[in-house]
């Protein structure tokens, strides 16, 4: 598939959210900043530090990011591939847009600091679920979670702990299913739910979906319309899983592919970062992306 380059030069994209007005908002790992790109610039929009990670519209109109605290990828991961920066306290940061202002407003659930917070979905309620990836220190490295949070501070639980490097998460199209995807495993789980923000009684386990096809790494993750659940895939590409653990893949030419978002009035416009050789690139999807909750579209 043909795909033109919007950016380039960005220092680990990731979190891409699609805007009204054609412009990208996403974040540079490596940079620490939540950035704008626009008719080819880039501009930053909030110096955050730490590591910002996955990006995603509230219901006011704000970013909300998960924060890995910077130390590498996920905060010491995968091979180190992501330049460190400083290590810092991981956790959810909030962004207004209008005034560039960021803060934040989780770094623990209940009596637990929160180790690398990597990725968000929100849910119709206005709640967000989001995982934490885990950080490495040598040879030993955090377990990972799910959690589900408000936007305004004021609740944060834990759903799941124990994984092994949840990265990216979303909810299928009817809220009745969050889906994480595990980057070591390669790997992609799912927890049912019986509420906004419960799962079912037995289910924090969650449930094996599907792998990745040889040896790939899951990372963040993207919903269809049709409930399929595009997985931007460490070494493979973009892979295509239906619910039922059926798979496609989309090779795209960078080792280091690391989410994709949707946007357009027919959501077919399908924006990617290519981590390793630091692009933004938009291209024509054969099918319609999710409309998010609180999305530009």
């Amino acid at each position: 598939m043909s795909f033109k380059v919007l950016a380039e030069g960005l220092l680990f994209p990731e979190g891409p959210i699609a805007m009204p007005d054609g412009s990208v908002i996403l974040v540079e790992i490596a940079r620490g900043t939540l950035s704008r790109v626009w008719n080819g610039k880039v501009e930053v929009v909030c110096d955050l530090g730490g590591g910002p990670n996955g990006a995603a519209l509230g219901p006011d109109g704000a970013v909300y990011v998960a924060n890995n605290g910077g130390g590498g990828l996920g905060g010491g991961g995968i091979a180190g591939r992501v330049p460190g920066r400083p290590v810092s306290q991981g956790g959810i940061d909030r962004v207004d847009l209008a005034t560039g202002k960021g803060e934040r407003i989780y770094d623990k659930v209940g009596d637990n600091l929160l180790s690398a917070p990597n990725d968000l979905v929100f849910d119709r309620e206005g709640g967000f679920w989001f995982t934490d990836f885990g950080r490495q220190t040598g040879r030993t490295r955090h377990l990972s979670g799910v959690y589900y949070a408000k936007p305004d501070g004021s609740f944060a639980q834990e759903l799941s702990f124990g994984g092994a490097g949840y990265n990216g998460i979303g909810l299928s199209p009817d809220e009745q299913t969050v889906y994480a995807a595990e980057t070591y495993t390669g790997r992609l789980i799912a927890f049912d739910l019986s509420a906004p923000g419960q799962v079912v009684k037995g289910g924090r386990g969650g449930r094996m979906v599907g792998a990745a096809p040889g040896r790939a790494f899951f990372d963040s993750l993207a919903l269809q319309a049709n409930g399929d659940i595009c997985i931007a895939s460490i070494g493979d590409g973009i892979t295509t899983m239906t619910p039922a653990g059926g798979v496609t893949q989309t090779p795209l030419p960078d080792n280091l592919v690391t989410n994709i978002c949707f946007g357009g009035a027919d959501m077919r416009d399908a924006y990617i970062t290519m981590s390793g050789v630091g692009q933004l690139i938009h291209m024509r999807w054969p099918d319609p992306g999710l409309k998010l909750n609180f999305g530009a579209y």
